[in-house]
């Protein structure tokens, strides 16, 4: 199992790094030991002095694929969740000063509290999905799937030129505005429509 991570998805949030406009899908990978569930906590890793959150809807894949058409991308999912980046984001600093790769910022251990998934069929429009996340109970993000910039379709039928999607797979499908640092003892909250979906204490 494997999470691919898109980045760069909202234009909001990539104003806020001041970074530029993709015209393809970015992505990156996070392994399976990124993978926190059952609402576990994470521990603040003593690598890193700036840890960033980062909330996503998730998708979960159904069946192996590849080179997928557009048009038969949607049969390769069957659930939406919520997940969180957790991001290293002095360590990516340093890395992207550097010209060097940043696995290290994003692919550590525990980096990806992951929520139980929704079935597809059990929302009205997969393109109209409000989701966001508290932190300490102050809503810090919020976003919907119709202001991505790539679509769950697109997405999916964009990896699969490059990497195998194999069942059981999590793509993390970007994150909208308002990231920022936490610290232990705070608490987050992942929440898509008005259903919570995920928690995380920090510790």
């Amino acid at each position: 199992m494997k999470i691919i991570c898109i980045g760069r998805n909202y234009l909001e949030h990539i104003n806020e790094l001041n970074s530029i406009v993709p015209d393809s899908p970015v992505f990156f990978m996070k392994p399976e030991s990124a993978v926190i569930r059952a609402n576990l906590p994470f521990f603040y890793p003593s690598f890193s002095n700036e840890i960033h959150y980062e909330v996503e809807l998730a998708l979960h894949v159904s069946k192996v694929g590849r080179n997928i058409l557009l048009k038969h991308a949607h049969t390769y999912y069957d659930g939406i969740g919520v997940g969180i980046d957790f991001t290293a984001r002095d360590l990516q600093r340093k890395a992207i000063m550097e010209g060097l790769p940043w696995e290290m910022a994003k692919a550590f251990d525990a980096s990806a509290p992951v929520s139980e998934f929704i079935p597809v069929r059990d929302f009205d429009n997969i393109h109209n999905i409000g989701f966001g996340l508290y932190k300490n109970d102050e809503l810090v993000q919020k976003g919907n799937s119709s202001e991505m910039i790539f679509n769950f379709d697109t997405i999916v039928s964009y990896i699969s030129r490059f990497v195998t999607l194999k069942q059981g797979d999590m793509i993390f499908t970007g994150t909208p505005a308002g990231i920022g640092p936490v610290n232990i003892g705070d608490q987050l909250e992942a929440f898509i429509g008005d259903k919570k979906m995920l928690l995380c204490k920090i510790r």
